[in-house]
């Protein structure tokens, strides 16, 4: 039996997660995960591809408000409910509405990255849909890339840094969920995953762009372009034209119901 090895919210998209022992589920994934993102003067989404120092900015989220904080820099508090003018924004080819957080914020995190970028909060009036080819009919979510949750176990990573001249953490592959007792790349075969009331449905595999070759603490690249360089060398998955680690889900059942560390986790094969 598998069990859940760690669970992760990432507030800001792109910027550093927080490690939960609980995490209630809702239908566009965790709570309060990537509810926030940067967006630069035109309204487009930017993340750690081409801003890497946004790994630096550290996340925290209590009593209703969401605190930023930078070596060097005054932390930043932000009530999660805060109005702000509405703003249009683009996260891949998604014209999403969302809520502008103002421009102390604007200006906090123009100084921390050297690029002028405003926060916006996501808009849960005018809902956003993962790609229905993959996730079915009208399956929301947030600002993550494309889907509610990204699971990923440490057999998986274990193999990978057998096969590394130096091993990486797993924050590299920002996963919200990592399991542990089952095979390596379990995750690859089976449909869903269940833990208690809640059923994470597998429906695309990851495919990965540059941040894993980001150190997350350091917010700078690996010179010779680890481990990604490694993995195309077995993880390249020729019909999605990219290489592979991790599996995207969506929220089957057991939304308002919590996930929890430690707990119990079975992968349920596809039916035959």
């Amino acid at each position: 039996m598998a069990r859940i090895a760690s669970l992760h919210v990432y507030p800001v998209k792109s910027c550093r997660g927080i490690d939960v022992t609980a995490a209630r589920v809702a239908a566009t994934g965790f709570e309060w995960d990537r509810r926030w993102m940067l967006v630069n003067t035109d309204g487009h989404f930017v993340s750690q591809r081409s801003h890497p120092r946004l790994a630096t900015i550290a996340t925290s989220i209590d009593g209703g408000v969401l605190e930023l904080s930078a070596d060097g820099q005054l932390s930043l508090s932000i009530s999660t409910d805060a109005g702000g003018d509405a703003r249009r924004v683009r996260i891949w080819k998604d014209h999403c509405s969302s809520i502008d957080a103002g421009d102390e914020a604007a200006r906090w995190f123009s100084k921390v990255v050297g690029d002028a970028l405003r926060l916006v909060r996501f808009d849960d009036t005018e809902p956003r849909l993962a790609d229905p080819r993959y996730a079915g009919p009208g399956r929301p979510v947030a600002f993550a890339d494309g889907y509610p949750l990204l699971l990923v176990s440490r057999e998986s990573l274990a193999d990978l840094n057998g096969r590394l001249p130096r091993p990486v953490p797993m924050d590299r592959f920002r996963p919200n969920v990592v399991i542990d007792g089952a095979a390596a790349y379990a995750e690859d075969s089976a449909a869903d995953f269940c833990s208690g009331s809640v059923r994470l449905r597998a429906v695309k595999p990851c495919i990965r762009c540059i941040v894993p070759t980001i150190d997350q603490r350091a917010g700078t690249r690996d010179p010779h372009g680890e481990p990604l360089e490694t993995l195309r060398g077995y993880r390249y998955d020729r019909a999605l034209g990219g290489i592979a680690f991790g599996q995207n889900c969506v929220i089957a059942d057991g939304i308002g119901a919590e996930l929890r560390v430690g707990a119990e986790l079975t992968l349920e094969a596809h039916q035959v």
